[in-house]
């Protein structure tokens, strides 16, 4: 009997050592096993998270454009396009319905893309009503982008044949992303009911988006199967963005590009333009000439005058303040400066001027905008005085730029903004590396 209980407290005691051993090697290997997992991962960080990993600088050349036209508008558009267009170093294409009728002349071959035509889409179904069957074509301009197999790629970027890219601030604000990694990049409309029925996340086509070239490859795969799902779309923008969210990318958001869906006026949101480097503008036809006396394309060759001379700076809004005669002088560099003849909060100063109209009329939410606004006195003279960019000058001391006063007859009083005839300002080139910028912030937390 004492041998019975022997036995039977040896084989409990060896279940139990078993038992504990066995839950030791699953706690060590637990342990091993998530030690190697956070070794090995790697978080999906915006920029090279050593010198080993970084690439050189991307450069245009590195980007591939794919710009969306028609051979009814495009006779007119191209002049926009040929004004920001670099033939040496960009690489893309216009894609049109089919080949135009006459021609094109030996000019545009040099200073303009090359022109695509745009496969048949007579298979895909469109039943959006009143909308047009040109959103399809429109939409497969980023798969045919894709399929034209340039080497040495990073970006696709799309825009349509009224984008106005300003290449230099597009490939700084690229350059703040890896683009080895998913990235659809672009910006909203303006207005809150166009987002609200289009999507809030989505990138408007007009404004231009940029998509990295891993997604844009993966995209282009699956991109005709997808858009069979969504005839009952509008837009072509809306096609690429339902796509990409199947795919599980959301739009990464950048404020310098620009969809202006607006009219008339643009002076108030030009002048207020945010801290960041001006990606593009939309909507030319629809915008009066930026610069008063001048056509449109004067006036966007004048601006470049500026953008050439310190893209990045380019209609950034500076405020100051004069304590000798207590005004508030706003400058938008490279296009206005406004002088208010007394002093004024910085938040009061800010806010947009409602300076155009409205895109669509007739709609409670079409004068609701995503940005905060105020007035734009329809007296001239209740106005601050405009100073419009007239000259710009470069040189080892620095930059000056002349900005001569728009004629207002307005009546003049001692200490009036309005006895000034020009204003002169003095910058140094900016250039800010988002890269060098980001280590400082990550040696100071150190």
């Amino acid at each position: 009997m004492q041998v019975v209980k022997l036995l039977s407290k040896t084989q409990s005691s060896s279940h139990l050592l078993n038992f504990i051993l066995v839950s030791s090697s699953v706690c060590v290997t637990y342990l091993l096993a998530s030690m190697l997992l956070v070794h090995n991962s790697k978080p999906p960080l915006h920029f090279y998270s050593s010198s080993q990993d970084a690439y050189a600088p991307t450069t245009v050349e590195h980007i591939v454009f794919g710009i969306a036209s028609n051979q009814k508008s495009w006779p007119k558009r191209k002049d926009y396009v040929k004004l920001w267009w670099k033939p040496s170093q960009m690489r893309g294409c216009v894609f049109l319905e089919s080949m135009p009728p006459n021609t094109t002349s030996r000019d545009d071959n040099t200073t303009l893309p090359p022109i695509c035509v745009s496969g048949d889409t007579s298979r895909f179904r469109y039943t959006y009503r009143g909308g047009l069957r040109s959103a399809i074509r429109v939409a497969r301009v980023v798969l045919e982008t894709v399929a034209l197999n340039h080497s040495n790629v990073r970006w696709y970027v799309f825009g349509d044949d009224d984008t106005f890219f300003f290449p230099e601030n597009l490939v700084k604000t690229l350059s703040k992303y890896d683009h080895r990694l998913w990235y659809y990049i672009g910006a909203s409309s303006e207005i809150y009911g166009q987002n609200r029925v289009f999507g809030f996340g989505m990138a408007f086509g007009g404004a231009g988006f940029a998509i990295s070239y891993p997604l844009a490859k993966l995209l282009a795969k699956v991109f005709d199967s997808c858009i069979e799902r969504y005839p009952h779309l509008y837009g072509s923008d809306s096609r690429v963005y339902s796509c990409l969210t199947e795919l599980g990318v959301g739009l990464t958001r950048e404020p310098g590009f620009h969809q202006f869906d607006v009219r008339g006026n643009t002076f108030g949101l030009l002048a207020a333009h945010p801290l960041t480097p001006l990606v593009s503008l939309h909507h030319l036809d629809q915008m009066n000439p930026i610069f008063p006396n001048m056509t449109t394309i004067k006036a966007m060759e004048h601006l470049l005058d500026a953008a050439k001379v310190d893209s990045e700076r380019i209609l950034r809004q500076t405020v100051c303040y004069d304590r000798w005669f207590s005004w508030t002088i706003s400058i938008s560099w490279g296009y206005a400066v406004q002088v208010y003849r007394k002093h004024i909060f910085l938040p009061d100063v800010l806010p947009v001027q409602e300076s155009f109209q409205q895109w669509k009329k007739g709609n409670g939410l079409a004068g609701v905008y995503t940005f905060n606004t105020r007035e734009f006195h329809p007296d001239p003279c209740q106005r601050p005085t405009i100073f419009f960019l007239d000259s710009i000058s470069s040189s080892r001391r620095g930059i000056n730029s002349v900005y001569k006063k728009s004629y207002e007859n307005c009546t003049l009083y001692m200490g009036s903004p309005r006895k000034l005839e020009a204003i002169r300002v003095s910058t140094k080139k900016l250039d800010l590396n988002y890269n060098q910028v980001l280590l400082y912030f990550r040696l100071m937390l150190l």
